[in-house]
């Protein structure tokens, strides 16, 4: 008896090569997807490596611009003239130090102590500050600002959750955004939190910001040697714009050695000016540190301390501040 052979339909071939075909096709999928993945780490391993060195660099330049405060504090005690000013180097440069590869650090000290601390508008008992509520409310009122009241930070402030009146704003008014949020009810951390106050707006938040400051004590003065025409007739409501321009233009062509000098100026005459909250001398700075190299930016802003006997140390780091290298630059060499 003869053996039968089997015969595979034609049917059924063309469905087991589909399938062969398939499983090949998934193969290749599967590789090449194994290996964009790997391509994809690879990168992001790169990125990330190149980012931590960039950010060593940046933290390198916070310490170069507080080896250049120290300096400048020992040079003002040696010359018995404790008063920090524009004219000083720190304050009217921006350093820039070539580094290998094509790459560049720049780093740019600015004086904090010249702005209105917006953490003076609530005591440290919770009570708030008059003096300072009328200066900011002032200096509002100099840069053309209505929509926003001092109230609305001294609510965002103070611990309470009851407006300090019709121009404040509690949880009620913050959980009604979209999404909902509360009063920080402590003291600002970075100036960039006015974005979150009731009624501020970009149109706002932008003149306003190269005038204030939250540093993390109260109390601490204007520096009347370094702050802005804007902060400076906010002190008096009877002082004009062209009062202050012309502090302004004795102050760089000869600026005060002490409060006495500035409080006698003729502008003032009249005015009843006090000492009160103002000062010649700078405690905290505000350390731009931008880092380019290799196609990429890394960008770091620092807020430093400096104490009674010079020491410098760092009280806050934000890396996500951009384009804030604003002076004239001067360019250090490795000589």
């Amino acid at each position: 008896m003869s053996a039968r052979r089997l015969r595979v339909p034609r049917r059924q071939s063309g469905v087991a090569l589909i399938m062969v075909l398939l499983a090949m096709a998934l193969v290749v999928l599967l590789a090449a997807g194994m290996t964009h993945q790997q391509s994809v780490r690879v990168f992001r391993t790169g990125h990330y490596l190149a980012q931590q060195q960039g950010y060593s660099v940046a933290l390198g330049a916070e310490d170069f611009a507080r080896r250049i405060l120290t300096r400048d504090f020992e040079d003002d005690k040696e010359d018995n003239a404790m008063v920090d000013s524009l004219d000083e180097f720190w304050a009217a440069n921006a350093a820039i130090l070539p580094l290998d590869d094509q790459g560049v650090v720049e780093v740019q000290v600015d004086d904090l102590s010249g702005r209105f601390n917006l953490n003076d508008l609530v005591t440290a008992t919770g009570q708030v500050d008059t003096l300072a509520k009328e200066r900011f409310n002032r200096l509002l009122m100099v840069l053309g600002i209505s929509a926003i009241h001092a109230d609305a930070l001294v609510d965002w402030i103070d611990a309470n959750d009851e407006p300090a009146s019709a121009y404040g704003a509690e949880d009620g008014e913050y959980l009604m955004a979209e999404p909902g949020y509360r009063a920080a009810n402590q003291p600002f951390v970075s100036v960039t939190e006015l974005r979150l106050i009731e009624g501020m707006t970009e149109e706002i938040y932008q003149p306003l910001k190269p005038h204030v400051a939250a540093l993390p004590v109260r109390g601490a003065g204007v520096n009347v040697t370094t702050a802005t025409g804007p902060v400076l007739q906010a002190l008096h409501e009877e002082l004009t714009e062209a009062a202050i321009d012309s502090v302004l233009k004795r102050r760089e062509d000869a600026p005060f050695d002490n409060l006495q000098d500035f409080l006698a100026l003729p502008e003032f005459a009249g005015l009843g000016l006090t000492t009160n909250g103002l000062t010649v001398q700078s405690h905290f700075f505000e350390v731009v540190s931008r880092i380019t190299y290799d196609e990429r930016v890394v960008n770091l802003v620092s807020t430093v301390f400096r104490n009674g006997e010079g020491e410098v140390r760092t009280v806050h780091r934000d890396a996500g501040q951009k384009n804030r290298i604003t002076k004239e630059p001067f360019t250090i060499s490795e000589g």
